[in-house]
């Protein structure tokens, strides 16, 4: 849980002693992100761009991550990390800066740290990568059995899950002890117990932790990339089989079910997974409920966007953290749109997401404003038993013109 938040934890009346101790569980690529923001147009060829603003910030999954942790889950990351200055600034945002497990994450000697520019204006984002993939974890002896990786325990000589979140376990130590070693070298084959997980779908390919965390029962979460094949075919997502949500954008779910209407493309999905949500831009976002067969819509909120970078893992964040609430789907589908819309007030990706103080203090200032319509407000209304009754600031850690400052 973010170390940046009030103490606002809500699966509080849900936690019971046998739970797992992880809530959200998720895996992928860390990159730094360099963001570029003020920008009056797109770069031109051959000419020199300045921008007003500019910011660094761990990227790539650390978005979500990072969302999850500051709306109070606890969250646990499996990433290689670069053995430079950036992947030592992205373990530390992590870990320290946002109390994010990092115990099955490891750091690559001589690997450096994948890397994203990104250009943001006229609502918009251009984005400029390079990276190596990270080379596959050694096994070691002694590994974890399957026990032992869901229920937390560790090998000897690599730190515990508790040493990991109390702080005891540090980076170094973690470097020192594996070369090219994850700490707990059970995953992927072993991914802890949690209620949840979230995946990336890729046409073609299945990744054998997924099935794995179902099985054990976690909740499992995805999204999908742009079809780079031209199939769109949804029999070409092996893992789809076990999600408990699908959330793909409006143009994705509709060349997956050859529909010609976001909400009719949603209806089709749900009769492959139990929540299918589709994203509808400027127009909110619309989710059935294939168990049920309930639907609901709910419209965007209106704000002036700095940096749109991670504002769909901010969407999924929140939408994992009402389902596991056990919020109704309207309210799930508000509050991610909200947390959404707050994001791209802020840049810097992964350190723009909102944490429980900002929405207090959102939820504040609208209810106070003249104009606003009774109808819209009380769409929000179920934040009135969540929330403080007073806001008060919280120093929320964003994204910084550059790292290594000396102290």
């Amino acid at each position: 849980m973010s170390t940046d938040t009030p103490g606002i934890d809500p699966l509080l009346a849900l936690r019971a002693p046998q739970d797992p101790a992880c809530d959200v569980f998720l895996t992928g690529t860390v990159f730094l992100d360099i963001i570029f923001t003020g920008l009056d147009s797109a770069p031109v060829r051959g000419t020199e761009s300045w921008a007003r603003g500019m910011g660094s910030s761990p990227g790539g999954v650390a978005n979500m991550a990072t969302a999850l942790a500051r709306l109070g889950l606890h969250t646990s990351l499996a990433a290689a990390f670069g053995d430079d200055h950036y992947g030592e600034y992205c373990w530390d945002a992590l870990e320290q800066g946002e109390g994010i497990d990092l115990s099955m994450s490891r750091t690559v000697p001589g690997w450096h740290s994948p890397v994203t520019v990104s250009m943001a204006y006229e609502g918009e984002r251009t984005m400029v990568s390079h990276g190596h993939e990270a080379p596959a974890p050694s096994a070691v002896p002694g590994q974890a059995t399957t026990d032992q990786a869901t229920t937390g325990q560790a090998t000897t000589g690599q730190a515990t899950t508790d040493q990991a979140t109390t702080g005891q376990a540090t980076r170094d130590q973690a470097t020192t002890d594996q070369t090219t070693t994850a700490p707990n070298p059970a995953f992927p084959q072993c991914p802890p117990r949690a209620r949840a997980a979230i995946a990336s779908l890729v046409p073609g390919r299945s990744e054998p932790w997924v099935a794995t965390a179902a099985r054990h029962g976690a909740l499992i979460f995805a999204d999908v990339g742009w079809d780079e094949t031209g199939r769109w075919d949804l029999d070409a997502l092996p893992d789809l089989a076990h999600c408990e949500a699908f959330l793909p954008n409006a143009e994705e779910a509709m060349r997956y079910t050859r529909t010609d209407c976001p909400r009719a493309a949603a209806h089709a999905l749900a009769e492959r997974v139990p929540l299918a949500v589709v994203t509808l831009g400027a127009e909110g976002a619309y989710a059935v409920d294939g168990r049920t067969g309930a639907a609901a819509q709910v419209p965007a909120i209106e704000v002036e966007a700095l940096d749109p970078t991670g504002a769909g893992d901010v969407f999924v964040a929140g939408f994992v953290t009402g389902t596991l609430a056990d919020w109704p789907l309207a309210d799930r589908l508000a509050f991610a749109g909200l947390t959404a819309a707050l994001s791209v007030q802020e840049f810097g990706g992964s350190l723009s997401a909102p944490g429980w103080a900002e929405i207090a203090a959102w939820w504040q200032r609208i209810r106070t404003c003249e104009s606003q319509d009774p109808t819209a407000l009380e769409r929000y209304a179920f934040l009135e038993d969540l929330l403080p009754t007073t806001a008060r600031a919280w120093p929320l850690r964003r994204a910084v013109p550059t790292i290594g400052f000396r102290q």
